[in-house]
């Protein structure tokens, strides 16, 4: 069988200005591959028939603290050690988060005896709330405003003498999602494009970062809500375009804009981005939930609908096996009042349930 690096082409020319190279990704994967999943692969005929391509999808959802978010916070916190004075430990670390971000810190913060405090907006899922606390952190609560979150972050800071750890504009989280990349170029020798949900960004940049300098053939895709397009509108426009406001959307793990660092990375190294309406993300969900038996949240069935949308169907039908990363499985089960019976969209309707 091919490994990772007997595949590796040509790389395009990196812009020296990111924040992270090929380099930090391979760091960040020996300073975690012992404390993480390898999560599988699976596949679903059903989905290939439904897409009319070959799909496989990465398995975040079963990776500890059930999202792929651990393998960024682990990788800052395992790197802010060695670089403290002395080798000392921070007093505390600090950050805000929706939920899955803020988990996965708290539980890379307390294998080394750190003190973690997360800012939450209110409206976060209230499983993702509890399982902060589960792990340990002390929960701050913020208005859902990008505002909001930074002043109470900010004091917090302040209070704690705490160091921030950006939930996607952090180097080595970005690095430490990247390693995601490097699993799935040598699961699926064949991938043509990874499809990736955006959010803050630092996902999709990790990733695009590994793909472009291994295997520059290979697409790399974001998929973001319509309700949620900053992503989108900046690539379209060719400049940064953060979100006017707090979006509303059923996948709140990708409600945070692209940032300074992970933009560049986005606007130099990704394909293209799809965006995909409520409804697209709904029935994705439910398809995924139904035929593959997998209990993903919304925002990994971001991708899903991306893929199974009429706009990514004018995608060049050379690109055959595509990677979709299912980022997590952290499910309010109490607020899924919008699961119903409801008509579905063309690409479904020849399913059978």
């Amino acid at each position: 069988m091919l490994t990772l690096y007997d595949r590796v082409e040509q790389p395009p020319t990196m812009c020296a200005q990111y924040c992270i190279s090929f380099a930090d990704v391979e760091k960040a994967r020996a300073n975690i591959e012992d404390f993480i999943h390898l999560t599988p692969v699976l596949t679903s005929s059903i989905l290939n028939q439904v897409a009319g391509r070959n799909l496989f999808f990465k398995c975040e959802l079963f990776q500890k603290t059930g999202s792929f978010k651990i393998r960024g916070a682990l990788n800052a916190i395992r790197d802010l050690i060695p670089a403290t004075s002395e080798g000392k430990k921070p007093k505390a670390v600090v950050t805000h988060s929706s939920g899955n971000h803020g988990q996965a810190l708290t539980y890379a913060a307390k294998l080394e005896g750190i003190p973690a405090y997360i800012v939450v907006p209110k409206t976060a899922p209230n499983c993702k709330k509890l399982a902060i606390q589960a792990y340990g952190a002390s929960i701050v609560y913020s208005e859902q405003s990008d505002e909001s979150r930074e002043n109470v972050t900010k004091r917090i800071l302040k209070e704690t003498e705490g160091i921030m750890i950006h939930p996607n504009q952090e180097p080595t989280v970005i690095a430490g999602q990247g390693t995601i990349a490097l699993e799935v170029l040598n699961q699926v020798p064949l991938v043509d494009a990874l499809v990736v949900p955006v959010g803050g960004g630092g996902m999709v940049a990790g990733i695009a970062i590994a793909v472009k300098a291994l295997r520059p053939s290979v697409k790399v895709y974001a998929a973001e809500p319509l309700n949620a397009d900053d992503c989108y509108q900046s690539k379209l426009k060719g400049e940064l375009i953060p979100n006017p406001y707090s979006p509303e959307t059923i996948a709140d793990g990708v409600k945070s804009s692209i940032g300074l660092n992970t933009w560049p990375i986005i606007r130099d190294l990704v394909d293209d981005v799809f965006t995909v309406t409520e409804d697209e993300i709904k029935h994705a969900t439910q398809l995924v939930w139904e035929r593959m038996k997998l209990l993903i949240e919304p925002t990994a069935g971001v991708g899903v609908a991306a893929v199974l949308s009429p706009h990514f169907q004018a995608v060049s039908p050379e690109v055959k096996n595509i990677c979709i990363v299912l980022s997590g499985g952290n499910v309010d089960l109490a607020s899924l009042t919008w699961v119903k019976q409801a008509e579905r969209p063309a690409p479904y309707q020849s399913v059978c349930f």
